[in-house]
């Protein structure tokens, strides 16, 4: 149910927000655009995202503000407002991370750093919430309250890098947080939103086998490690599919098989790894056991030793109604009503879910399309129409400036929190397999310890 704010319902004040923010981005676009293509000639992999903080640093400090560099060094936040005990703190996140791939495109700005690249839109994100943060800290002293930007390395891998800002306090005193992410199926000028579920929950699981090897001519003699191996890869999937909810959509996919180094030899040991992903929390919370569970079952009748490595990853991004909301009448509001797009749930992982586990909040996904030609996400070869990141700037700043006026004058309406049940760690799963053979299961819980 749609929450009860009203597109056209606007403070004096926030129309004077606005024609700044709106100004700002026509004065200051060509230098959006000279940050992003710096980041993007300048990629960093995770967890190595010192010169990319450090720029973002060195920025923020010369528009005035007071940027504060995590412990590590690869990430920070910046507050922007006029802080005071009875005013409200929303925050805005970025990620700054790039992938280990290689540029493929033949553009001025193409990657330096070799088989790094940014794949996913990352240093679009830095550059928006950059944007947003210099807009308006030309404006801060009419801020009905503080905004925090948040720009977290490592997005991209685990453990994830948004539990780091977490326990740097990032959102101590936050009562909302906003996002966004890049969507090369949606064209400049469009924002898609969805309440609710926006993005799969995504674990890690490899599953290690250990046994007899022997000759090819011989594998009765042997664990047959090749065979168990290809059986867990096509057989548990199909399997744990049928012990969930089908709404759910458990999706088990492998990426890495590995055994034997010679065609007639039948190898000591192998592995394979892959990712668990499905769209509700509450078979996220169940699934190491099911998985693991089966993954015994299948391998039973093979007499190897087997051990399940399943790594917590990220739950669901779980976008609230009420900031939801604020980002559909900030887009009306800036783009008009044609620009606000339903946008499907997507099977891939996103740590921002992480924060959501703690405050409410939401994130959005901004069109960067170029209308000639598809370019897929995590490729060598994508990029983003820069005119995406004007509005971005735009909607972003705008739904701050909202959230801000509808906490100051609600709030506790929308400020509540949501625990996250702590999992258990080294689970040690006995039966399920044949004597010869034995299990263990370790569930590796998603943090920086």
């Amino acid at each position: 149910m749609r929450c009860k704010i009203l597109h056209q319902s606007t403070t004096t004040s926030e129309s004077r927000l606005a024609a700044d923010i709106l100004q700002w981005v026509r004065s200051h676009y060509p230098d959006l655009v000279k940050c992003r293509r710096y980041l993007h000639a300048n990629p960093e992999v995770s967890g190595c995202e010192f010169a990319t903080a450090a720029y973002i640093a060195k920025a923020l400090s010369a528009a005035g503000l007071h940027p504060r560099l995590i412990p590590q060094g690869n990430g920070l936040v910046c507050d922007v407002g006029a802080p005071g005990c009875d005013t409200p703190t929303i925050a805005i996140r970025a990620d700054l991370d790039a992938l280990p791939l290689q540029d493929l495109k033949s553009v001025s700005y193409r990657s330096t750093v070799a088989n790094v690249c940014h794949a996913c839109g990352h240093d679009a994100h830095t550059t928006i919430a950059l944007g947003v943060a210099c807009a308006l800290a030309e404006m801060q002293a009419e801020l009905p309250g503080t905004v925090r930007f948040i720009f977290q390395p490592a997005e991209e891998i685990l453990p994830c890098g948004s539990l780091e800002m977490i326990d740097f306090g990032a959102l101590s005193g936050v009562s909302q947080i906003y996002g966004l992410h890049c969507d090369p199926h949606l064209e400049v000028g469009n924002v898609g939103l969805r309440v609710g579920a926006l993005t799969a929950a995504a674990d890690n699981l490899i599953v290690r086998l250990t046994g007899r090897g022997g000759h090819t001519a011989r594998p009765q003699l042997t664990s047959d490690l090749i065979t168990a191996l290809a059986r867990v890869v096509t057989d548990v999937p199909a399997i744990v599919a049928r012990k969930v909810d089908a709404r759910s959509a458990l999706l088990i996919t492998f990426g890495v098989v590995q055994a034997g180094t010679t065609y007639n030899s039948i190898p000591t040991h192998g592995y394979v790894a892959g990712t668990v992903r499905m769209l509700d929390e509450g078979t996220w919370r169940s699934a190491p056991e099911v998985v693991s569970d089966v993954v015994n079952q299948v391998l039973a009748p093979f007499g190897a030793d087997v051990s399940i490595e399943y790594l917590r990853g990220r739950p669901p991004v779980i976008n609230d109604a009420h900031c939801i909301e604020i980002l559909r009448s900030a887009t009306v509001l800036e783009m008009g009503s044609s620009a606000v797009r339903d946008t499907p749930q997507s099977m891939g992982g996103e740590d921002f879910s992480w924060y959501l586990q703690e405050i409410p909040g939401a994130m959005f996904r901004l069109g960067v399309a170029n209308p000639r030609e598809r370019l897929e996400l995590h490729q060598g070869t994508f990029d983003i129409e820069e005119e995406a990141m004007g509005v971005g700037v735009r909607v972003l700043a705008r739904a701050a400036v909202r959230a801000l006026n509808y906490l100051a004058s609600t709030p506790t309406s929308i400020a509540s929190t949501a625990a996250l049940q702590t999992e258990h760690l080294d689970i040690q799963v006995a039966g399920g397999i044949s004597a010869n053979g034995t299990s263990t299961m370790k569930i590796i819980e998603n943090s920086i310890d």
